[in-house]
Order: structure tokens, then C-alpha cells, then sequence
């Protein structure tokens, strides 16, 4: 019954909540509109996961960027000259800007998030495969003539004319993360997309393109270890270094799998591993650290165990160093969690069934939440998208959040980005980069999609193995 109830809702349901944008309570209703639908009472497990994922989807397919299909960074507007403008807020920085970030800014890595999400939502039956493709298409001929270094994106670009739009005065081009979070999207869709008709050939040579025209060793400056960042107006002057342990653990493997511009393990091991932040041991409410050597911060955000394991599948992954990247995920999230229900800082609403501290929009500002950067406020998708590490203890979460706060927290986009009972604020935000992984790591959790698809690419293993990761699915490898 409960099930006959949910579909209904999903089909025949007009407006359920109020428009957070103008115009956007006008839909068209057809076979590939995703409708938003309210509170539902007394859902099992597995059909609030459905509405969980299939709602968060609605940003990415009813709230992309109407040019490029590419992801908005944010739904709402900020006020910044640079973006850092507005994060630094939550510090009490002065910010007198005048220039509006949002309308058109597209987050690259984002959008690698929303393409993982579109594979689920055909896998689910929710929109249409043709549909689907001409959505995928229309952003990689986008991306062809969009502002690319060295065939890496920036952070931010504008959804309309494919500028890049400046991250600060330094950060004005290359961003080599953000750009493997969206090839890590790009393959997945390449796997997913296997027929040989005309539409799905061209998207996967579009896609092979962009994939061999990365070139990940330009970003080593002639070292061993990758830079986050290149400009042709500043060169490497932002000096940032990719060093572990943080959420791009990726950016090394996506670097180490090119099949043209590969970089070696000794890049990995002199940027990544070689760290004063990576190695940790220590123990925390009795769940031993493996990795993530950040003082008192307990491992940092969470979003550090999201990102990355949104591809990479962590069950069985380990390294030449002996760490069990599940065990770092699990014990990661439960210390995250465990420090919550301490609550050190007396923050109302903490608790057991309401805990997780990552970046996000806060009360003022933008942070990444974590133990030593803890301002009361709760991202709702550092729990749900912690799913396949801890079920149990996210699946609480989640329905708290839907049963108990939904009045507050549950929008047409699924979970708003935080919240602060403490200081009685409830965002109205939604970040691409938030959303992604709620559809992307409760998918994983279910049926394992998108680790299948991408841990099955040659090159992803060629990479993982070059780089002395033991895993189940890395052929003619025993474990």
C-alpha cells in the first residue's frame, strides 16, 4: 500500500511546497519531470531512499543551468567580488562587495556529481535514456569550447558563455581537482552509455577526448607532486600543493589512470603520502584513525570520505602502506558522529540521530564543519551520503531529518544544506557539490552502480594498481 502511495505521489502530485524561486512552480508535466512531493508517512527503508534521492536529483535536472546544462554551484544568490568573499563571512571578514555570484556560476566538479546522479536516475526509471543523453550532450559540447588549460577546468564558470569565473585574483583558471571530480562523472557516463547507437558513440568519444587532452603532469611543475592550481596570468604562483589526506585522493588516481598525460607513484608518494597531515593511527572514542593527521579536528569534514568513494569503491580497497580505506571511512564518520553526541560545546540539537559536521553554508558564511570547526551547524548530507560506511547509524539521521525537521529542512530539492537549532536557522540553500553525493553514495549503499561502472574502467585500475592499491576489482590481482 505504502508503495502504491509513493508512486501516486509521484505522478500525480502538482505543487506540495512553496516555490523558492520565481517561476519555478510552473512545470511541464511529462514522462521525464521529476515531482517534488512532501512529508509522506510511515515510508520503510527503502522507499524513503527513494524519495531522499529521487528529490536531491530535482537540482541537478530541473535546476541546472539552462545554456549548458551544467550544475549551478549554488540555488540562491551571494554577494562577492571573489568567492572567498563570501565564505570568509562566517569569520567576521567585512564583505562590501557588489557583484552577484550565483545566477550563472556552474561548479565543475559539481557537475561531475550531477552526471553520476543522471546515470542513477535512468538506472531508476525516473527520466528517459534518450533524454538523458541529449542532457549529457548538450554539456560536453559545452565544455568543447568553454575556457580549458592544458584540457583542465576551472573551479567555477559561467553557465552561459563558458568564461571561467575567478575563484580570487590568483585562482583565475586551472583547477585540477574540481576537473577530476568532473572527469570522474564524464567515464561513469561513458560506461553507462555502452549501446552503439549514434547518440551514445558520440557522447563516449566526446568523452574519451576530454579524458586523453587532460594533462595531469603539467600540474607537477616539474616535481613530484601535483599543484592544484595553473593560470596563464599567474602561472603556479597560488603554490598549492595536493597533499593528503583531504578529498582528493581522486585527483591522484584520475592523475596516475591518463592514458597520455599519466603521472608516476613517485608524484604520489612525494605530494600525497608524504604528508604530515596523512598518517594519523591514533584513536578516537575507540575507533583507531587511520589516516588524517589534523591535531584535535578528529579526521576533519566528512566530505573528505564522500568525494573521492563516490567512484572509488573503498570495500576491500587497500594500499602498500597497509590502510583500509573502508575501515578509514567507517571509523571516520562514527568519530564524527561520536563527537556530536559529546557535544563539547553544548550546541542544542546534537544527538545521536542528528549529527554531521562537513562544509557547507552556515548561519553566516560558508565552512567546512568539523570538530575543531564546529559552529552548531549540521549538514544533512554529511550523514546520508556517509550511508555505505555506516547504514544503520545514517539511516537514523535521515529519517530524523525527514520526520522530525522536515517542516523546516525539506524542500523541492530534497534536504536544504544545513541547519543550527542552536541559533534557529534553517538554510533555504542548496550546493551541487552537497546534493551529489546524497544521490550518488545512498546509490553506491543500494546497489553499488556507480563503483561497478567506474572500478571496471582499464585505465581507473591500470592507475589504482600503479599506485599499490590492492582491490576485487583489479583483473589478474589477487587480494
Amino acid at each position: 500500500m505504502k508503495k502504491l502511495l509513493l508512486v501516486f505521489v509521484f505522478f500525480s502530485c502538482r505543487i506540495l511546497l512553496p516555490a523558492q524561486h520565481p517561476g519555478e512552480e510552473k512545470y511541464i508535466l511529462n514522462h521525464d519531470s521529476v515531482i517534488p512531493v512532501g512529508i509522506i508517512k510511515n515510508l520503510d527503508d527503502s522507499s524513503l531512499l527513494d524519495v531522499v534521492q529521487r528529490q536531491t536529483f530535482r537540482y541537478f535536472w530541473h535546476d541546472a543551468h539552462p545554456v549548458s546544462g551544467l550544475a549551478l554551484e549554488r540555488s540562491n544568490t551571494v554577494i562577492a567580488e571573489y568567492y572567498w568573499d563570501y565564505i570568509n563571512e562566517a569569520y567576521d571578514e567585512p564583505n562590501f562587495s557588489t557583484t552577484k555570484f550565483g545566477p550563472d556560476a556552474c561548479a565543475i566538479g559539481g557537475t561531475g556529481f550531477g552526471i553520476m546522479s543522471t546515470i542513477v536516475a535512468v538506472n531508476r526509471g525516473w527520466i528517459g535514456r534518450d533524454t538523458a543523453l541529449g542532457r549529457l550532450i548538450k554539456i560536453v559540447n559545452f565544455l568543447l569550447t568553454a575556457d580549458c588549460y592544458h584540457g583542465i577546468y576551472p573551479h567555477f564558470m559561467d553557465g552561459r558563455t563558458g568564461k571561467t569565473i575567478r575563484f580570487d585574483r590568483l585562482d583565475d583558471a586551472a583547477d585540477l581537482v574540481e576537473t577530476s571530480y568532473l572527469l570522474m562523472g564524464l567515464l561513469c557516463a561513458r560506461e553507462y552509455f555502452n549501446r552503439e547507437t549514434p547518440k551514445e558513440k558520440y557522447l563516449r568519444n566526446r568523452i574519451t577526448n576530454m579524458w586523453r587532452v587532460a594533462d595531469w603532469a603539467w600540474h607537477t611543475n616539474g616535481q613530484n607532486r601535483l599543484y592544484w592550481h595553473w593560470s596563464p596570468n599567474n602561472s603556479f604562483d597560488m603554490n598549492f600543493p595536493i597533499a593528503g589526506w583531504n578529498e582528493c585522493l581522486i585527483t591522484y588516481i584520475m592523475a596516475a589512470s591518463s592514458p597520455d598525460h599519466s603521472i608516476s607513484k613517485a608524484v604520489y608518494d612525494g605530494g600525497w603520502v608524504s604528508s604530515g597531515g596523512y598518517k594519523n593511527t591514533r584513536e578516537y572514542y575507540g575507533y583507531q584513525l587511520p589516516l588524517g593527521n589534523f591535531g584535535d579536528d578528529r579526521g576533519g569534514p566528512l566530505f573528505f570520505e564522500q568525494y573521492t568513494f563516490q567512484g572509488i569503491d573503498p570495500n576491500g580497497l587497500t594500499d602498500s602502506l597497509g590502510t583500509d580505506y573502508f575501515e578509514q571511512g567507517r571509523n571516520h564518520t562514527l568519530i564524527n558522529r561520536a563527537y556530536c553526541i559529546e557535544n563539547p560545546k553544548k550546541y542544542k540539537g546534537y544527538s545521536s540521530e542528528c549529527w554531521g559536521l562537513t562544509a557547507g553554508d552556515s548561519y553566516k558564511g560558508y565552512v567546512a564543519h568539523s570538530p575543531e570547526n564546529d559552529f552548531g551547524v549540521i549538514q544533512p548530507t554529511a550523514a546520508i551520503s556517509s550511508m555505505p560506511y555506516t547504514p544503520k547509524e545514517s539511516m537514523e539521521a535521515l529519517r530524523y531529518f525527514y520526520y522530525q525537521l522536515g517542516d523546516r529542512i525539506w524542500s523541492r530539492y530534497g534536504f536544504v544544506d544545513g541547519f543550527s537549532i542552536h541559533h534557529n536557522w534553517y538554510a533555504k540553500s542548496h550546493l551541487a557539490i552537497d546534493q551529489g553525493p546524497i544521490i550518488n553514495m545512498i546509490e553506491n549503499y543500494r546497489t553499488g552502480l556507480l563503483w561497478k561502472l567506474f572500478m571496471n574502467i582499464p585505465d581507473i585500475q591500470s592507475g589504482l594498481k600503479k599506485l599499490g592499491f590492492k582491490s576485487k576489482w583489479i583483473k589478474g590481482q589477487t587480494q
